[in-house]
């Protein structure tokens, strides 16, 4: 859960530190006060887009801070660990979101600086801000379809993944086939050039790293006549001259009239030195054969040198032409045999690719239908969520149907497929097409929602669609941000007592302007606008009991005053208390029925 926040110099907020609530926290205020900052910081920490215009004026940068409380199951830990990051002393985990006035934006995770992507992976797992942004986003087909998805959970996941892992092989199929015949003559005459290229260099034959040899061999026949003096030389000084001279008897000679002569007397410490001469005599002896066999092995044959010189003008004719080097132009051939595989334009290979293209389309067509039918299940569980979400929200006789139906293919269409004897449009996250339908009452027809409800129905019926969501997300953390605007009376205690009982199982953080909503909070959070010295501050205040009387009269129309607003106020608190324990009766004694079974 996201215990703390704590946000500087964003808007109007100067300082403020938010304390949560693990289960229901609320946050109100005026009109202007500030309570939108609160959601803007929370997106900053989700990895949210960063603006330099919500700095607030004078303070160089924003900052906002939060504190997560146990959150690091594996999947959390992983991304905190390959970020280098750590909890901290208490477990818990420290996040940070800086923005300066000039749009630049740092992010920490765990006292680290890591990109703004990690936080966005981590927010994924932890918390998610619903909006009224979200509402609106919610109405569109795509949206909806996605609704659905992350209902269905792994039912429409794991067919959707092996969906697209043949869509994407079959797109590249058709798309080399069309290309191979809308392009064959152009493909040819690159075809023949490669084939060209290929030949000359097959003539050469290259060996890689042929070049660098041919190069040292070159400098070595030019100078072989100095190469061979400074051998000899060395061989006689180690061997002894070539005659057999005994005036010149080389260090090997010397070396073992050293061994004799220290061998011949009497004392231990001479005779113990010939041993370390036997050794030197032996390393004399490898290095005088060694300068023998490179004299024997010396090539003074002025015909070898243009050979050689030949050879290597060979090789810079394919260099000039293809690569910097030898391994450059065996690249580039590997690279060209590659690609003349895919410009083959003979009626066999477009015949083998066609097939190809058959084959993947039947697969899929397998995998299209098996995802429609998953999603159709999953959009009657969901409209029987929903349906029932909305009777709790005084929308009793209201009914959502959630139809799937596959988007025919249109005359031209690339992605055109036969599924189930039907010619349908392949996209990307499948062949269906999702609405969201809504009944207002039994007799009336089903309407997309935006049509069938009001202002007020709407946010009930996309609050409804989040407490669904909610319960199918696995994040623990949810941000409700005013999402019960246009919505009064008997549906504002119904959606603030739906919003108490998802907080059983979840922590909810709420952004409202209804008082009947934020009766029903276990934190009470107000953001309080003021001004001193021409200079407007917010900060955020925890209510006391007393004070969330005043704040919720003050809600009831501006009755903060009257004695009239303040009973209002503590009716509505008695109202929310009473329920918030009767569910929590009945949730123990469901738990107690569950043991005893």
């Amino acid at each position: 859960m996201l215990a703390e926040m704590r946000i500087q110099g964003l808007g109007v907020i100067e300082d403020a530190l938010l304390e949560l609530h693990p289960g229901f926290t609320v946050v109100t205020g005026e009109t202007g006060a500030g309570k939108t900052m609160v959601v803007t910081g929370l997106h900053l920490l989700s990895g949210g887009r960063a603006e330099a215009s919500k700095v607030r004026n004078g303070s160089g940068k924003a900052v906002v801070e939060g504190r997560f409380e146990g959150v690091l199951a594996e999947h959390v830990a992983r991304i905190v660990t390959d970020a280098g990051g750590e909890p901290d002393e208490d477990g818990s985990l420290l996040t940070m979101r800086s923005v300066s006035a000039d749009g630049r934006s740092r992010a920490h995770l765990g006292g680290r600086s890591v990109p703004v992507s990690v936080l966005s992976d981590l927010a994924d797992r932890l918390l998610a801000v619903h909006g009224q942004n979200d509402q609106l986003r919610l109405l569109r087909p795509g949206e909806q379809r996605d609704v659905l998805d992350r209902f269905a959970g792994e039912s429409v996941a794991e067919p959707l993944a092996r969906y697209r892992e043949v869509r994407e092989e079959w797109q590249s199929v058709v798309h080399e086939l069309a290309e191979r015949q809308s392009r064959s003559r152009e493909l040819a005459q690159q075809a023949d050039l490669l084939r060209h290229g290929l030949d000359e260099i097959a003539a050469v034959d290259p060996q890689a790293g042929e070049d660098a040899e041919l190069a040292e061999q070159i400098k070595r026949l030019a100078a072989a006549d100095e190469l061979r003096a400074a051998a000899s030389w060395a061989q006689n000084a180690v061997s002894g001259a070539a005659d057999g001279d005994p005036d010149q008897p080389g260090a090997l000679g010397l070396v073992g009239e050293a061994r004799r002569r220290l061998a011949a007397t009497e004392d231990p410490v001479l005779r113990d030195l010939e041993p370390r001469l036997a050794e030197a005599a032996v390393l004399l002896s490898d290095v005088g054969a060694e300068l023998g066999g490179y004299l024997d092995a010396l090539d003074a044959d002025p015909e070898r040198l243009e050979q050689v010189l030949a050879r290597q003008s060979d090789l810079k004719k394919l260099t000039r032409k293809y690569a910097a080097d030898v391994d450059g132009v065996l690249a580039w051939a590997e690279d060209a045999r590659t690609r003349l595989a895919g410009m083959d334009t003979s009626e066999e290979a477009l015949a083998e690719l066609a097939a190809r293209r058959d084959e993947l389309a039947a697969r899929l067509a397998e995998h299209a239908s098996a995802l429609s039918k998953a999603r159709a299940v999953a959009a009657t569980e969901l409209a029987a969520a929903v349906t029932q979400e909305l009777a709790g929200l005084a929308m009793g006789q209201a009914q959502i149907d959630v139809t799937v139906q596959r988007r025919p293919a249109e005359a031209g269409d690339a992605a055109a497929l036969e599924v189930d004897g039907e010619r349908v449009h392949a996209g990307g996250s499948g062949i269906d097409e999702v609405e969201l339908l809504l009944r207002a009452h039994n007799a009336a027809p089903p309407l997309p929602v935006h049509k069938a409800a009001s202002g007020g129905e709407l946010s009930r019926v996309m609050l409804a669609i989040e407490v669904v969501l909610a319960h199918a997300d696995t994040v623990q953390t949810l941000v409700f941000d005013e999402v019960d605007a246009g919505v009064g009376g008997r549906a504002a205690v119904e959606i603030g007592r739906r919003l108490a009982r998802l907080a059983r199982s979840h922590q909810v953080l709420v952004v409202t302007h209804l008082p009947q909503v934020a009766a029903f909070a276990d934190r009470h959070l107000v953001v309080d606008k003021g001004t001193a010295e021409g200079v407007t501050r917010s900060g955020v205040k925890t209510l006391e009991q007393s004070e969330r009387v005043l704040e919720l009269a003050r809600m009831l129309a501006g009755m903060e005053g009257t004695e009239t607003g303040r009973a209002h106020a503590e009716e509505l608190l008695a109202v929310a208390e009473a329920d918030k324990a009767a569910a929590d009766r009945g949730k123990k004694s469901g738990e107690g029925r569950k043991r005893k079974k």
